[in-house]
């Protein structure tokens, strides 16, 4: 049947047939399977790693003698130009050739002619994508590993600023022990040292070239894939052929490292937002990261804490959805993994959003030391210094110490005072031994003094620590380069 006979919408839809698929395909996909088909919408994002890997190809063909040097030079040419008019906004990408590699190759014959056709030769769809997005994991890391990084000199700068600062620590959200406002920032650093180091270990992983594994079953041409994965700052090319093309291990490891690192986020942000409420007023955020009320003139909602914390779902949504995707996908390829992008660029996007974020409430909080001064006390904080000097001047068994301090607790409660208001006679009535030297255990900045074993709270300990870490994020900025 002629194009003109034709219905409207098949006429309209045979016209726009993807040339790239070749006579098979002659009537061209429905309007409803080109929309479920093409996934030029989001994984445009992969061009500058689209180039960067045809670049690399086009070099190993010519070098192996499977294309010309001329074509070669024509290739990286046109491939350059075409990078330039993406970058400037001047690339008109087409639904009809479905995704970014097609969009780009079709772009290249028409600049080139003949030569960019032979671009393709020795490689598939399938291997070419899973190196671009493999590079496009691999730059995401890097760019948030200087995040954290960032992130994580800042809790080091303040909390060498507030080292010896004291604040009430918790359990259950309860006060436990006094501990130092340093010591709490510096908890967050070591956090984020495991998630720097998750993505470390996430890059090394991804680190291997699936280019040349063609379709699924490699290729019959005398390609050179150590090159490729050379030129390409891989490590060395993927070991098998049908894995390479169906792995997506790295982005959802990926994925999980930034889950974890959001649930850590998360936690500082409900903190923040904890300490700017009115019964605690530890810190105070500037009108950079808070907002007003539209019907209550006096608050200051520190939203930007709540939307990091409430982006973690996104984030572990997109980890959850990928696995989802793939757990049920025998090997190799399938469609099914062109899910595999939106959810990571979200997560990323998010992600970044969320160190940023945290970055600059950390740098922008104000502490009100003496608000934390005056509450770490509160809750008989220093119950557990009785107890030690029990232990320690008594030589009193650590349990009976602990009972003994329960029942000189529950005297400072019956009075409604606090334990350094007990009488001496008072105290040596659950314990004849004790003697006036117990009160010297009994204030805030004794306590704190008195935790220098390795990781505690001492002042000492954190400047110590923030120091260390200040050093080394000086040595080693980011993954890549440390």
């Amino acid at each position: 049947m002629s194009l003109k006979n034709q219905p409207p919408a098949q006429a309209a839809t045979t016209a726009n047939a993807n040339a790239q698929w070749g006579g098979r395909f002659a009537g061209g996909p429905s309007d409803i399977m080109q929309a479920i088909n093409a996934s030029i919408s989001f994984d445009k994002a992969l061009w500058k790693q689209d180039i960067a890997g045809s670049l690399a190809h086009a070099a190993m063909l010519a070098h192996v003698g499977i294309i010309s040097r001329e074509d070669e030079a024509a290739i990286r040419k046109g491939l350059t130009e075409i990078g330039a008019e993406i970058a400037a906004g001047n690339f008109a990408f087409s639904e009809a050739l479905e995704d970014i590699h097609m969009n780009i190759e079709a772009r290249l014959s028409e600049r080139i002619g003949e030569a960019g056709k032979r671009l393709h030769t020795a490689r598939s769809r399938n291997d070419q994508v899973a190196t671009d997005f493999r590079l496009w994991v691999r730059d995401a890391i890097d760019g948030l590993d200087q995040q954290v990084a960032s992130l994580m000199r800042a809790l080091a700068e303040r909390a060498r600023e507030h080292a010896a600062d004291p604040m009430p620590g918790f359990t259950h959200l309860q006060t436990a022990q006094p501990v130092t406002f340093g010591h709490h920032l510096m908890a967050y650093v070591e956090m984020l040292a495991r998630d720097r180091g998750r993505l470390a270990d996430t890059r090394r992983r991804l680190n291997e070239c699936p280019l040349g594994s063609a379709a699924l079953a490699g290729t019959s041409f005398p390609i050179d894939r150590k090159m490729t994965a050379s030129l390409l700052h891989f490590d060395r090319p993927t070991a098998n052929s049908l894995d390479a093309v169906s792995d997506r291990d790295f982005a959802l490891e990926y994925l999980s490292a930034l889950s974890i690192m959001a649930m850590h986020l998360s936690r500082m942000a409900e903190e923040i937002v904890i300490w700017c409420s009115s019964p605690f007023s530890f810190i105070r955020l500037s009108d950079a990261f808070t907002t007003g009320s539209s019907i209550m003139p006096q608050k200051r909602n520190p939203d930007a804490a709540e939307l990091v914390r409430a982006k973690t779902g996104r984030i572990n949504g997109s980890l959850i959805g990928l696995l989802t995707v793939m757990k049920g996908l025998p090997l190799a390829y399938a469609k099914d993994m062109q899910e595999d992008k939106e959810p990571v660029f979200a997560a990323t996007d998010a992600a970044a959003l969320c160190l940023a974020a945290c970055d600059g409430m950390v740098r922008d909080m104000t502490a009100n030391t003496q608000q934390m001064r005056a509450l770490a006390g509160s809750g008989y904080s220093t119950a557990t210094d009785i107890a030690d000097w029990l232990v320690r001047v008594l030589k009193v068994p650590f349990r009976t110490a602990h009972h003994v301090t329960g029942r000189l607790v529950a005297r400072a409660e019956a009075q409604n005072i606090g334990l350094a208001d007990l009488t001496l006679a008072e105290m040596q009535a659950e314990e004849p031994g004790i003697t006036q030297d117990i009160y010297s255990v009994l204030t805030v900045d004794a306590s704190i003094a008195s935790r220098t074993s390795e990781g505690g709270t001492a002042g000492s300990n954190v400047l110590a620590q923030a120091t260390r870490w200040l050093d080394t994020l000086a040595d080693h900025p980011t993954t890549a380069e440390g």
